[in-house]
């Protein structure tokens, strides 16, 4: 597309001499924004794309992909109600649980938080392996019997409690006596603590063994609702459809995550989009200082292009020259961008360290982002659409100054002089 004439000549003029520094000047700039609008874009939507991935990891993790619920009364049934979703096509584990809201106190630091009990057998809780994988201290082979709970980290440190304390779970739903409604309470020993790194599982979840769940809330062989891991988390309408078509009849409802943590979810997405808009505007902004910077280069260069096209170069030859001293700038910035944003991502944990070292503030709170670390995933697709972006921009930002500097008289332009 560009001959050696051309590039040479386009090379001549992006190397600026003594009184041309001030042009130069403004395309460096504008190499130097175009790479940090293309650095900031890719760290921004890997971070967004890290930041869904580790939530629903987590919280799919915790809740599985779908629940299958009671409607108006205790699944008694659930063992027989769990073998058929298991047989359904695409389902990986399903496991009954029984759940409920308590309150929870350790008498010696005198706390009281609310939590979230999920009373689970212990064959299943070790399947949950975002709990039975992060296991802090303790561990699940005491959970079993009437006497064992795990719970989160965070709840863990307000509470005051370690491996072999007991914790007390107060019962909302409390027992009616001669002198009024009094709240049940049962202390549990403490087996095993985790760490799932989301900050309000981690501050709120606790298991029970099933068996225990169901004395204490009153639940005699029955659960609340099944969880079901299915094969692939996309394709979980399918699967719930499968479910309700093999459930036909039984008094539950199926609620898969899309619809219970559709908002949440959405809300993301929504943010990422916005984000990906107004970062684009870097990218954009530095394409006009292309233009400006190339409308300059044209004016200085007016005598050159005279003398080019009196020497026999044509309208199309002087077009490319100034194509191509727009589009070095371009892709030099945008390649530069790439790979600035590329290395932040895939050293981003080492660097929030650096910076939280640097200015002894904490940059990521776990209780802000309910995240115990910075995630960045990078897609490739997006990168590649990043980059082509911004090589269009630029590309776009080259061709009204180009024309005009082609449009330009050298007769005009030599009688000036």
């Amino acid at each position: 597309m560009f001959n050696a004439f051309e590039r040479a000549v386009a090379g001549r003029y992006l190397r600026a001499r003594r009184g041309e520094r001030f042009v130069s000047v403004i395309a460096g700039f504008s190499l130097v924004g175009i790479a940090l609008g293309v650095a900031t874009l890719i760290i921004v939507m890997s971070v967004m794309n890290g930041f869904r991935i580790e939530l629903m990891g987590r919280i799919l993790g915790l809740n599985g992909h779908l629940g299958v619920y009671a409607a108006g009364a205790p699944l008694v049934n659930f063992d027989a109600v769990t073998a058929r979703i298991r047989a359904v096509p695409g389902v990986v584990e399903a496991m009954p649980v029984v759940e409920g809201q308590v309150g929870l106190t350790n008498e010696r630091s005198g706390a009281y938080l609310g939590g979230l009990v999920r009373g689970v057998r212990q064959a299943d809780l070790r399947q949950l392996h975002v709990v039975s994988d992060h296991i802090l201290a303790g561990s699940l082979d005491g959970f079993a019997g009437d006497d064992a709970v795990a719970i989160g980290t965070g709840l863990a440190q307000r509470l005051g409690v370690g491996i072999g304390s007991r914790v007390q779970l107060i019962s909302p739903q409390g027992s009616a006596t001669v002198v009024g409604n009094i709240p049940r309470i049962r202390a549990y020993k403490v087996v095993a603590i985790f760490m799932v790194g989301f900050n309000e599982a981690d501050t709120s979840f606790v298991f029970l063994p099933i068996e225990a769940a169901q004395v204490f809330f009153r639940l005699p062989d029955a659960a609340t609702q099944i969880e079901v891991i299915t094969a692939d988390p996309d394709n979980v309408r399918d699967i719930t459809r499968a479910i309700r078509s093999e459930l036909a009849g039984l008094p539950v409802r199926v609620v898969d995550w899309t619809q219970s943590n559709n908002s949440f979810f959405a809300a993301v997405e929504v943010e990422r989009n916005v984000m990906f808009l107004i970062l684009t505007l870097i990218i954009l902004v530095a394409a006009f200082n292309i233009v400006s910077s190339l409308i300059m280069m044209v004016k200085d260069k007016t005598r050159d292009i005279a003398v080019l096209r009196t020497l026999g170069a044509g309208q199309g030859s002087v077009m490319r020259i100034f194509l191509l001293c727009g589009a070095s700038v371009g892709v030099a910035g945008t390649l530069a961008g790439a790979l600035l944003g590329i290395l932040f991502c895939l050293n981003i944990e080492t660097i929030r360290h650096w910076l939280e070292a640097l200015t002894g503030t904490n940059l990521f709170s776990p209780e802000v982002y309910f995240l115990s670390r910075l995630p960045a995933v990078v897609q490739w697709h997006e990168v590649a659409q990043v980059i082509a972006m911004a090589l269009v921009l630029s590309l776009l930002a080259t061709l009204y100054p180009s024309w005009r500097a082609a449009r330009t008289d050298p007769v005009e332009a030599l009688r000036s002089e």
